[in-house]
């Protein structure tokens, strides 16, 4: 993964925020517009693993429609499954994600990108 990465979706007021933050310190990171082009189930498991999070729930946006219709909360649904599902419909991953040297955070607030720096 590279050093400096923003997943960003640039219609997200909290994602323009951090990348406005990031700028404002003079970060210039890689700003991959998800949405266009998702990360593979591999990126998202790397992903999940640099934020520390073990249940891909945590990196889910819960109240889009796609969260309820797929039955996104059941339990008896593993890990894969849920990455997949993110892979198909990357507008369930949470926005923005930062990742620096090895370390990553979601950028809600947007002030939370500050932390890895």
């Amino acid at each position: 993964m590279n050093t400096t990465v923003l997943y960003h979706n640039p219609r997200c007021s909290k994602s323009r925020g951090a990348l406005e933050i990031l700028r404002e310190k003079g970060i210039r990171p890689e700003v991959v517009a998800y949405l266009e082009t998702p990360p593979d189930a591999a990126q998202l498991g790397k992903l999940l693993a640099l934020l520390g999070l073990d249940d891909p729930r945590a990196l889910m946006r819960k109240g889009e429609p796609e969260y309820e219709a797929l039955g996104l909360a059941d339990a008896a649904l593993s890990k894969d499954q849920l990455i997949a599902a993110m892979v198909a419909h990357p507008r369930l991953i949470e926005r923005p994600v930062f990742v620096h040297k090895g370390r990553a955070v979601i950028g809600r607030p947007p002030e939370r990108v500050l932390e890895i720096l």
